[in-house]
């Protein structure tokens, strides 16, 4: 598509509507400029514009002005490796960039020496060709002087030469480094200035982000990931608030609720001991404040709590696929296609590149899946070390060194098991990243691309696991395997097994959701900040005792940027990887924890200041990369989605005391046999609930203190005395806590389904100027065809669009979040 820019009496077609345009400049900003040649004198414009799944080169609002000595990329290496034979090697790899069209500039000082490369503007112009349609402008038409290229393409473009360099010995920039020819690469920080001032700084914590100028400075990637996460928050305000109101509707039933009071008046009722840890019977009225605070978030509300969040996973999950339609659209990188920039660089890097075909192997697939089933079993293994641990944990507990923790010794193992179980995660997230590694190298991906997307899927199941595996176990197995009183089963048949809290296993699934959650997101947060602020004082301050400074400004900028904590490949994604883990406290088991929203929100506002604070002043700049989605990230958001679901359907049946209220009010209850009664229909659920046990069946009753004075102890279990096999009450129960499972997921998922056909993707109007594009350049294309034949309607003009330009209707700050 052509669009003119012209001064006086400069004759062609009027302007066409604006697609997603080659240089990606607003009709605002392009149409009505004077176009400038390298004389500076005002001259005709003329700007191609690609078509179908071409990309855009240049990036929409104000870049970094391209100085005439500005360089694009720094290397650095020790002066050491200046007089032995490493430096024959350095000199090759740099003799190699040289060939492909870069000037290299050399700057030493007492420590380091300082490579700064800047490529030609022949590579870029290679870029520009690579990405034109083949058919190109109309023959008449005279291309204007190239515009200047901004800071971070021009850095996308150098790194990938830079890093697929390789010597006349096949070495490449990463084999170097391991050698110690060269130290480290970055980019250079310039232009940071607004972001400092407006983004990166903790007075800006409730203000709109700048994503346009994060965007121009860091990428599409970068400026995606903080999107999203701006979109994460604003749609945690609703789902904070409900679960707060679920969770404080819990305090107006503190007093109030039939089962707290039974409870707390149940003076009579003897429980029976729990474990090896407690050496007499409880009285059940002992655990009024447990039951009152387990009805904080085991109430009625819970259900709907549950089906509230994933209606809200849905909602925003849609929503921010629009959300992200039209800030691609506002990049001009809707149609954007990542396979053909990739191939694109690869041939400039090398113009007798082979393209690598897709490729599977069977083989491959069956030894990876094999491999990743093991490490899954390990980490179910580690599961259950973690319930070896609190079982010894009770026993040590409960010794007469520690007779003073002995009323609290449920607790104490719940709150430690949780703290061993984060060292846990905190270790096994090194192992679950190399593994992850090899096994993508294993299976020979064809692009980066490809590879990170099959790195996202390893390393995100292996971290599942690793989180979830103990909060599965105390939600779904805890307590449940124990047997009975009077026949425990046992841990390689010394210790017995440990058993939920009297007050129910609600309680401890909802103190390791709180230990968990709040650990990790407040020391993840600490370590992010305080690690790199530590590190950068500690190597500034180091180079700050050198006697002499540089003089060159060029060499004092080198070194400041030097001086910032490196990056790496791995640095935004183990942003995604932290928001995607809290994704899944907060959704996956919320019915346990309906405060998880709330504690997500606090800590997200947080982590979007440390992570800008980090990114533009404590470390190196990172390089640029061009993306139009979250990419696997959002299947991975799909998929807690789902398990959610699954996951909230099964607590409230088997971990809460929902279903059995339920199936005691309108099966057992006194209200079915006084119609119209105020009596309330859960008068006697507890005693209900509670099973007998005869005391003369204890294998040892004689340890336990004052058995000679009690014949009958209660616990939590529906058996019947004297053989203490399962009653027909739990079978019914059971029946019940099925059906309702599937009930709740199948409405659950058609609630999820419907909200997303209700929500489309893509905004309509995004689609119709998409569309209106399209149609426009189809029109002016029969249009030139025509004057260039002299046919039927030569004379005539392409019609004006119907639409304005797709990128043009939204303001420089419409995408913030």
């Amino acid at each position: 598509m052509l669009a003119y820019a012209h001064n006086g009496g400069a004759k062609g077609p009027p302007p066409t509507p604006w697609g997603p345009g080659l240089l990606g400049v607003s009709p605002a900003r392009a149409v009505g400029q004077e176009g400038r040649g390298r004389t500076g004198k005002e001259s005709l414009r003329i700007q191609v514009e690609p078509e179908g799944d071409s990309f855009p080169l240049m990036e929409i609002g104000t870049c970094e002005a391209e100085a005439s000595e500005q360089w694009d990329y720094v290397l650095v290496a020790h002066p050491g490796t200046q007089r032995d034979p490493k430096q024959v090697r350095q000199q090759q790899f740099l003799q190699e960039l040289e060939r492909k069209g870069f000037r290299t500039k050399r700057i030493q000082d007492q420590k380091r020496v300082f490579f700064g490369i800047r490529a030609d503007n022949s590579i870029f112009d290679l870029y520009r060709t690579l990405l034109l349609e083949p058919e190109g402008p109309t023959p008449n038409a005279k291309l204007a002087a190239p515009t200047p290229v901004p800071v971070a393409t021009r850095i996308r473009i150098v790194d990938f030469v830079v890093m697929k360099t390789k010597t006349s010995a096949g070495e490449t920039f990463e084999d170097l480094v391991k050698d110690g020819v060269f130290e480290a690469r970055f980019p250079l920080h310039k232009g940071e200035g607004y972001l400092k001032k407006m983004w990166a700084g903790w007075r800006h914590m409730f203000r709109k982000q700048p994503i346009d100028e994060i965007r121009n400075y860091f990428g599409e990637k970068v400026a995606l990931y903080f999107a999203w996460l701006g979109w994460y928050n604003y749609m945690l305000v609703p789902a904070a608030l409900t679960g707060l109101l679920v969770f404080l509707s819990g305090f107006s039933l503190f007093d109030a609720s039939q089962i707290s009071k039974e409870i707390c008046e149940a003076h009579d009722i003897l429980m029976c001991p729990l474990g090896d840890h407690s050496r007499r019977y409880q009285r059940l009225s002992e655990t009024c404040t447990f039951a009152k605070l387990t009805h904080l978030f085991d109430n009625d509300g819970t259900v709907v709590f549950a089906i509230f969040m994933a209606l809200w996973a849905t909602v925003f999950l849609e929503i921010w696929k629009r959300q992200r339609a039209c800030v691609v659209l506002h990049w001009d990188l809707y149609v954007w296609d990542e396979d053909q920039e990739e191939m694109a660089l690869e041939l400039i890097n090398c113009p007798d590149y082979k393209l690598q075909p897709y490729q599977h192997s069977y083989l491959r697939s069956t030894v990876i899946l094999i491999l990743s089933l093991i490490m899954i079993c390990l980490m179910i293994g580690m599961a259950h070390i973690l319930v070896v641990y609190r079982v010894l944990a009770s026993a040590l507990f409960s010794s007469s060194a520690l007779l003073f923790l002995e009323d609290q010794v449920t607790t104490a193992v719940v709150v430690t098991g949780a703290l061993v179980h984060y060292v846990t995660i905190s270790i096994m997230t090194k192992i679950n990243k190399h593994v992850a590694l090899k096994l993508c190298d294993f299976e020979m991906p064809r692009t980066f691309s490809e590879r990170e997307s099959k790195f996202t899927i390893r390393f995100f199941t292996l971290q599942f696991f690793t989180h979830f595996s103990s909060l599965i176990y105390i939600a779904f197995i805890l307590g449940r395997i124990n047997g009975h009183p009077g026949k425990s089963t046992r841990l390689a048949g010394l210790w017995k097994l440990e058993e939920c809290h009297a007050s129910g296993c609600m309680m401890d699934l909802f103190l390791q959701m709180a230990i968990i959650m709040s650990l990790k997101q407040t020391l993840s947060n600490c370590g992010e900040y305080l690690v790199p602020w530590v590190t950068h004082k500690f190597r500034s301050l180091r180079a700050s005792e050198a006697r002499h400074l540089p003089r060159d400004p060029e060499l004092r900028d080198w070194r400041r940027n030097y001086l910032l904590n490196s990056v790496n490949i791995f640095s935004l994604f183990d942003e995604f990887m932290e928001m995607m883990i809290q994704y899944g406290f907060t959704t996956i088991f919320v019915a346990a924890f309906p405060l998880a929203p709330l504690l997500a929100l606090f800590s997200n506002l947080v982590e979007i200041r440390l992570d800008a604070i980090k990114m533009v002043w404590l470390q190196r700049r990172l390089v640029p990369r061009k993306a139009k989605d979250i990419g696997t990230w959002l299947q991975v958001l799909e998929t807690i989605g789902v398990l959610a679901v699954i996951a909230n359907g099964m607590i409230i049946a088997f971990t809460s005391e929902f279903i059995p209220r339920v199936v005691y009010k309108y099966r057992y209850s006194p209200c079915l046999k006084e119609a119209n009664s105020t009596i309330d229909c859960l008068k006697g659920y507890v005693n209900h609930s509670l099973s007998v046990f005869h005391t003369k069946d204890f294998q040892d009753p004689d340890k336990i203190e004052g058995s000679e004075n009690v014949t009958l102890c209660r616990y939590r279990d529906y058996r019947n005395p004297p053989d203490y096999n399962f009653s027909e009450q739990f079978w019914f129960l059971l029946a019940i806590r099925l059906a309702f499972v599937i009930l709740f997921e199948h409405v659950a998922l058609c609630i999820k389904l419907i909200a997303a056909w209700f929500v489309p993707d893509v905004p309509q109007s995004v689609k119709n100027k998409v569309l209106d594009v399209k149609y426009q350049r189809l029109r002016e294309k029969m249009w030139h065809g025509r004057q260039r034949l002299g046919g039927v309607g030569a004379g005539s003009r392409p019609p004006m669009p119907t639409h304005p330009n797709p990128a043009s209707i939204f303001s420089a700050r419409s995408t913030d979040v």
